[in-house]
């Protein structure tokens, strides 16, 4: 899914038309004598000008018979564009695309299958959350680009002054013991808004349940199973713990914001939020940290949805082979350590965590990634998070009416909606 503020996370104008927005028509058109020109479409802001130009300028070098033709795309309306692209003769051979969104293009048979060279591709190291979610029916058409999750960003002042030492925090129970001891004074140990949902499916996981189950061939919701209540009461306590609003998500009002006003102890953020939060108030400028989420044992970190994109190859791409040696090249360990370090992403493999290290944000998010998930792999989940219902379902329990009775509702919703029998 696309890195953003992780709300991170997926606005799927056909404007001027397909016409122009491929030129793979022939071999080599554009291209030179003997060159196979290949089209790429990239995400806006998923590589910077210098990546791109970097990486141009070594993969032909490496590939001379390959002319790269990256053209950058905007999140706004490309769920369209992308799926008349597959539906056209005249489709770029590569696209990057949202995690989340492969099983939606694949179900209509129009992504190349890369089942058969998972190896060739270093699949045995690939992050879960990117994986999972990249294959369909079994078969593997996304192959894991890049990835951004959660962390917990915090005030090293107020740590420090609560003495409070945040590498010693490496379960949930210390965590709330260490937010209740913060939340003091004019302080809020947290700031937590109550349909923050993504961190919610965080600590379903980690209590062994889902948003969502496959069920005689079909899906049912997973809100109203003993793991998923039990996960839905720590989110309660937690949120307990500071002043975030019970009937809103992190973006109304942005979190980071919220933080910026300087009585915030913690948000649960991806670390670009650091960011804006200096931005917003200078006098916070050094005084930020971060640290994984909290995993229910110490045994590793706690759950996290994992956002980022897979690339794809249409099935009508006109150069296939070429399209796999671009995607072996952008997703192989040395040319993704220098996305890593140029973008502050998390590398596609859990093998290279390393490259990130120097950074500190990027290497808390890294380290959360090993415990990275995506949302139920199903093309309908799109509907789901449009109508959704878990946001409603938070809010209701966080208000006080019985959680059995709110996630039982909001589960025969989500059922319905994944076309399943309620």
């Amino acid at each position: 899914m696309k890195y953003r503020s992780l709300a991170l996370l997926s606005t799927l104008v056909l404007g001027a038309g397909l016409a122009a927005c491929s030129s793979s028509g022939g071999s080599a058109d554009g291209a030179g004598a003997g060159r196979t020109a290949l089209d790429v479409w990239l995400m806006r802001d998923s590589v910077s000008a210098q990546f791109q130009k970097e990486f141009e300028t070594g993969f032909e070098k490496a590939h001379p018979e390959i002319d790269v033709k990256i053209q950058i795309q905007e999140w706004e309306g490309i769920g369209e564009k992308v799926t008349a692209a597959l539906a056209s003769n005249d489709a770029p051979d590569v696209i990057e695309v949202g995690n989340t969104q492969v099983a939606q293009y694949a179900q209509s048979g129009g992504l190349t299958d890369f089942s058969g060279r998972v190896a060739e591709l270093g699949g045995g190291d690939w992050l879960e959350g990117l994986a999972e979610p990249g294959s369909y029916d079994g078969r593997q058409y996304g192959i894991p680009y890049y990835a951004a999750n959660r962390v917990v960003i915090h005030r090293t002042d107020l740590f420090e002054k609560a003495g409070i030492d945040p590498s010693r925090i490496r379960t949930r129970g210390q965590w709330i013991a260490a937010t209740r001891k913060l939340n003091t004074g004019g302080t809020q140990g947290i700031y937590l808004p109550g349909q923050n949902w993504y961190v919610l499916s965080g600590f379903v996981w980690d209590e062994g349940g889902d948003l969502a189950v496959q069920s005689g061939g079909g899906w049912k919701g997973g809100l109203d199973s003993p793991g998923a209540l039990r996960a839905m009461d720590f989110y309660r306590r937690l949120q307990a713990l500071g002043k975030g609003p019970k009937d809103s998500d992190e973006a109304q009002p942005p979190q980071a914001e919220v933080m910026a006003k300087g009585q915030v102890a913690q948000i649960i953020a991806v670390p670009g939020g650091a960011k804006v939060i200096e931005e917003k108030n200078p006098e916070l400028k050094g005084k930020l940290g971060f640290f994984p989420v909290p995993g229910k044992s110490a045994d590793g970190p706690g759950a996290v949805f994992t956002g980022g994109s897979d690339l794809v190859v249409p099935a009508v791409a006109a150069h296939q082979e070429e399209a796999f040696t671009l995607i072996r090249e952008l997703t192989g360990d040395a040319w993704q350590k220098k996305l890593a370090v140029a973008m502050s992403y998390v590398p596609n493999k859990t093998t290279l965590a390393g490259a990130v290290a120097d950074d500190p944000g990027t290497a808390a998010m890294a380290a959360g990634a090993v415990n990275g998930h995506a949302t139920p792999n199903t093309p309908q989940w799109a509907a789901v998070e449009a109508k959704n219902p878990i946001k409603e379902y938070m809010t209701a329990v966080l208000t006080g009416e019985d959680a059995g009775s709110a996630a039982a509702e909001a589960s025969r919703t989500i059922t319905e909606t994944l076309g399943g029998d309620s």
